[in-house]
């Protein structure tokens, strides 16, 4: 009978521990390596888009944008598909047949020629589409609440 009470008295005394730092341990660990590797995993040629003061507040089509970007090296990507000037035509119009609502925002790197980035606008504007957006970051000093490198389309 004496071991049935002390067996008793040893349940009620001992309460499980949890120690929960190995698991904050393993999820800062986790953070901290998808927030290095998730800008690595953007294909494509970094862009430094030109800054503007006074950005386009309203945001007028709600359908997902057709992105073309010209690079700094002046290579020219749809959807971050790497496409010669020549071909571009062809599939932006195919994409406008299918879908005539959607817009296309073109990102130009700041460094780029003038030229360059207004021959591939003339080439968004030929396939027919209706609104054509450069995509710009804006600039410190505006009266804005919003972060000076956020990257903000404005309409042309």
């Amino acid at each position: 009978m004496a071991i049935a009470i002390r067996a008793a008295s040893k349940r009620q005394h001992s309460a499980p521990d949890i120690n929960v730092t190995p698991l904050v341990d393993v999820v800062l660990v986790l953070l901290i390596i998808f927030m290095v590797i998730a800008p690595a995993l953007e294909h494509g040629e970094r862009v430094e888009l030109p800054a503007i003061l006074q950005p386009d507040k309203n945001q007028k089509s709600k359908l997902d944008p057709i992105t073309v970007t010209v690079a700094q090296s002046g290579t020219i990507y749809l959807e971050k598909t790497p496409m010669p000037a020549d071909a571009l035509p062809a599939h932006l119009a195919s994409i406008h047949a299918h879908e005539p609502d959607r817009r296309v925002v073109l990102k130009g790197d700041g460094s780029v020629g003038y030229q360059k980035v207004r021959d591939v606008f003339a080439i968004v504007q030929n396939a027919g589409f209706s609104g054509v957006s450069l995509q710009v970051s804006q600039r410190g000093g505006s009266n804005d609440e919003q972060p000076d490198n956020e990257e903000k389309p404005a309409e042309n």
